[in-house]
C-alpha cells in the first residue's frame, strides 16, 4: 500500500495561514502604491504589459516597472494561497477549508477584476471595487489565521446582544470604507497622472468635501459603537479575548481617525495617503478580529452554561 505523507502540524498550518493574511495585505498597500505614483497605467493594456509585451519595456519608464511589479507580486500573493489550501487540505482540519478555498478563489477574481480596471482607463469605480474585494480578502484570510490557531470553532461567548452589537461595528466598518473609495474616487488621486505629473482621468462625480464629511461622522458612528461595546463587556465581566480585541480595534480606529484628519487639512500628501490605506487593511483584520473573538474555541463552553461539578472520587 502507499503511504501517505503525515498530515500537517498544527504549528505549520498556523505560519502558513498567517503569511497568507499578511502577503492579502502587503497586496492592498503595494496596489495603493501604483496609484498613488501615478503607475495604474504603467502597463497601459491587460494581461500582457504591452501589446506586444508580457512584461515591461525600457519605453514604459518606471512606471511601467512599479506597475509590472505589483502583477508579479499576485503570483507571489496566488502561491502563498495554494501553499494555505493544500497545508489545510492535508490537515484534520476540515473547518478551515471553505475559507481557504474562497480565500484562494478571490485572487483570481481580483486579478480579473484589477484587468479591467486597466481596460477602462483605471475607471474610479473599478478602482474602488478592487480595493473592496481585497478588503473582504484580507478579513478572510484574518480570520482563517486566527481560527487556525484553535481546536475548532465553539458556541458564540457573548449574550445576542452583545453579538449583534459586533455585526454593526462590522456594517460601519464595511460603511467606511466605502465611503472612503468614494472620497478618493472624488479626490486628485482617483485618476492616473501623465508623465508632466498632471492629473488624467475621470473622478466620481461628487463634491469631496461632501463625502468627507459624510465619511466623518460614520467614522465617528463607529468609535461610538466600538467605545459602546468595550464599556459593556468591561461592565458585565465579558470574557477577556473579546475586550481586548474590542480594546485593540479601538486604538487601531483613533490610529486611522488621526491620520486622516491629517492628510485631509495637509492636502493629501502621497505618504499620508499611502499610510491611511494600510490603516484600512488593519482595521479591517482587527474587525474580522473582534467577531472571530464572539465564539471560543471548540473547547469552552457556550455563554449560560454552567459546567457540571466533578464527579466524587469513590
Amino acid at each position: 500500500m502507499p503511504v501517505l505523507s503525515p498530515a500537517f502540524s498544527p504549528a505549520v498550518i498556523s505560519r502558513v495561514a498567517l503569511a497568507n493574511a499578511i502577503a492579502n495585505g502587503l497586496i492592498v498597500v503595494t496596489g495603493g502604491a501604483v496609484r498613488l505614483t501615478g503607475s495604474g497605467l504603467g502597463c497601459p493594456t491587460w494581461p500582457r504589459c504591452t501589446e506586444d509585451s508580457f512584461v515591461a519595456t525600457e519605453e514604459l519608464s518606471i512606471y511601467g516597472a512599479i506597475e509590472f511589479g505589483n502583477r508579479l507580486l499576485t503570483f507571489v500573493l496566488a502561491i502563498v494561497a495554494i501553499a494555505t489550501v493544500v497545508t489545510i487540505w492535508r490537515s484534520p482540519r476540515r473547518d478551515l477549508r471553505r475559507l481557504a478555498v474562497i480565500t484562494f478563489l478571490g485572487i483570481p477574481a481580483q486579478a480579473l477584476l484589477g484587468g479591467v480596471t486597466v481596460l477602462t482607463g483605471l475607471n474610479p469605480w473599478t478602482v474602488a471595487a478592487h480595493f473592496l474585494v481585497s478588503a473582504a480578502l484580507v478579513a478572510l484570510a484574518t480570520t482563517l489565521w486566527l481560527r487556525s490557531r484553535e481546536p475548532g470553532v465553539g458556541q458564540p461567548l457573548l449574550r445576542r446582544p452583545f453579538v449583534l452589537l459586533t455585526y454593526g461595528i462590522a456594517a460601519a466598518t464595511a460603511t467606511v470604507l466605502v465611503l472612503g473609495t468614494i472620497v478618493t474616487g472624488s479626490g486628485p488621486h482617483s485618476g492616473d497622472v501623465d508623465r508632466d505629473g498632471v492629473p488624467t482621468g475621470d473622478r466620481i462625480g461628487v463634491d469631496p468635501q461632501l463625502i468627507s464629511q459624510v465619511h466623518a461622522d460614520v467614522v465617528f458612528l463607529l468609535i461610538g459603537l466600538t467605545v459602546a461595546l468595550l464599556v459593556a463587556l468591561h461592565a458585565n465581566d465579558s470574557p477577556a479575548r473579546v475586550r481586548r480585541a474590542a480594546r485593540d480595534l479601538l486604538i487601531v480606529q483613533l490610529a486611522q481617525g488621526v491620520v486622516g484628519y491629517v492628510q485631509y487639512f495637509t492636502g493629501l500628501p502621497i505618504v499620508l495617503v499611502l499610510l491611511h490605506m494600510a490603516g484600512a487593511v488593519l482595521t479591517t483584520a482587527y474587525t474580522a478580529r473582534l467577531i472571530w473573538s464572539v465564539r471560543g474555541p471548540a473547547s469552552e463552553l457556550p455563554v449560560g452554561t454552567v459546567a457540571e461539578p466533578a464527579a466524587a472520587t469513590r
